[in-house]
């Protein structure tokens, strides 16, 4: 006899544990199916581990600029190895953490993977007990994540030509390696392996670096990737990697010229595509484009019992997207009226340094669109906190409609992934730039030129 529950989650990443979290607060007998580990790829082989990386990669700059604050130390040795180990057990507590959560909340956490018999019930595979298990429920959540697209020319083999899932195991470094992709994931990598003395080029098709963010923010990027010493190859016209008889190798053409670059190991940083397989969508009728499940506003598929959230349900790929939308789901499916998301409120970070983050429009899309609106950028050069901590690098950016609303900020600098809140929540609640004036900003403190990026708009700056 198959168990019964109101709300089952397939998948069991940022998207599905908060969607079961929600469902479970709003009263709902809640269950959870993950075939791998909870926590899914941004906790155990994505977010977390990549950002302990990112931390022993800074720590690398950092003290190699004590000298200058009056701290005279040496820097003897870079072990990768001892890094990436323990990235690797950050992310094991974390996927421990997300396991209480699950029992705090009465979720019954099944392990093994779903496949739809009809649209009310799910015949799970446990491949561990080489058996299955029937479950029916009211409603479904579909949260299975993504997986890398396979490209000609572009294939992961998973040893030399690597996915950023196996780059972030990666304990023993290579003396040289290949980035295919200017996006965060390759600008992150890089920076890792840079900082940890390996030989660092990438290579993007687009004209930039981090080409989906605003262009004032790739150049300043790129003055910054300079100075690391990473070669950067942009707006080549074709791009391909291939590994045999020992030999690894990025073949590019730029200018016309074919181009090679032999490494020991290349990181294929390009493509995602919806886990839609093997789930039985087919037998039911839910509709996928592109391996991508089709849902309305409120991640309900052509099945109003069936949702879909997170990456399985197309861009932007990124996982607080997936929380947000799981809260939708869960509330929509309890008969509650979320708010759906704005994807012009959604916030984007690069964990590089400097850091990078952004929420709305760039300055090129604004135009495109044919909006009145002013800039106003303001450097952390001139920020007395910025230059007292060694962080003057990179400036943000604000673009001010006709009525003083923000169509778009960007920021730059060491910490703009933090930074990035207060514009994210000053669109969201739709406020005006008389609002941001009004609010005191403490001193000294880098978030005060938030408010002063946005006088610079109007002619109005303070501090510079």
């Amino acid at each position: 006899m198959s168990q019964e529950f109101d709300v089952v989650v397939i998948g069991g990443g940022p998207g599905g544990y908060i969607a079961a979290i929600r469902a479970s607060q709003l009263g709902k007998k809640v269950a959870l199916v993950e075939k791998e580990h909870l926590g899914g790829v941004c906790l155990n082989k994505g977010c977390i581990p990549t950002k302990a990386l990112l931390k022993s990669a800074h720590s690398v700059h950092e003290v190699k600029q004590l000298s200058s604050l009056g701290i005279n130390v040496e820097l003897k040795d870079l072990d990768g190895t001892v890094a990436v180990k323990r990235a690797n057990q950050i992310a094991s507590k974390i996927s421990k953490g997300v396991g209480y959560l699950m029992k705090k909340n009465k979720i019954t956490v099944i392990d093994g993977s779903a496949e739809f018999i009809s649209a009310n019930e799910i015949k799970i595979n446990h491949p561990t007990q080489k058996s299955t298990q029937n479950i029916t429920a009211k409603k479904f959540i579909i949260a299975t994540g993504a997986n890398y697209r396979q490209f000609p020319g572009l294939v992961h083999d998973g040893e030399n030509l690597l996915g950023a899932w196996e780059a972030v195991k990666l304990e023993t470094l290579p003396n040289k390696i290949g980035i295919i992709g200017a996006g965060a994931i390759g600008m992150e990598f890089a920076y890792f392996w840079s900082s940890f003395g390996v030989e660092v080029q990438i290579f993007e098709l687009q004209k930039n670096l981090l080409p989906l963010e605003d262009e004032d923010v790739s150049k300043e990027i790129e003055r910054a990737y300079k100075k690391y010493g990473i070669k950067f190859f942009l707006g080549v016209e074709k791009v391909s990697a291939e590994s045999s008889n020992g030999k690894t190798q990025v073949k590019y053409v730029s200018g016309g010229k074919e181009q090679a670059f032999d490494c020991d190991k290349v990181l294929i940083a390009v493509g995602m595509q919806g886990n839609t397989e093997n789930l039985g969508l087919e037998k039911i009728g839910i509709k996928v484009d592109r391996t991508f499940i089709e849902t309305n506003e409120f991640q309900q598929t052509n099945l109003k019992n069936i949702y879909a959230i997170g990456d399985v349900a197309g861009p932007p790929l990124l996982a607080h997207v997936a929380s947000h939308e799981g809260i939708i789901a869960a509330e929509h499916l309890s008969d509650k009226k979320p708010h759906p998301i704005d994807p012009l409120n959604i916030p984007a970070c690069t964990y590089c340094q400097p850091q990078v983050a952004s929420v709305g429009l760039t300055e090129k899309k604004a135009k495109e669109l044919g909006l009145d609106f002013k800039v106003g950028k303001i450097p952390f050069s001139a920020n007395g906190k910025a230059i007292a901590s060694n962080e003057s690098v990179g400036f943000i950016k604000t673009l001010i409609g006709k009525n003083g609303e923000m169509l778009g900020a960007h920021i730059i600098g060491t910490v703009a992934t933090e930074l990035i809140h207060e514009y994210t929540l000053f669109k969201t609640m739709e406020g005006v730039d008389e609002e941001i004036f009004g609010t005191i900003h403490p001193h000294p403190t880098l978030g005060e030129f938030l408010a002063e990026a946005v006088l610079a708009a109007h002619g109005r700056t303070l501090n510079f």
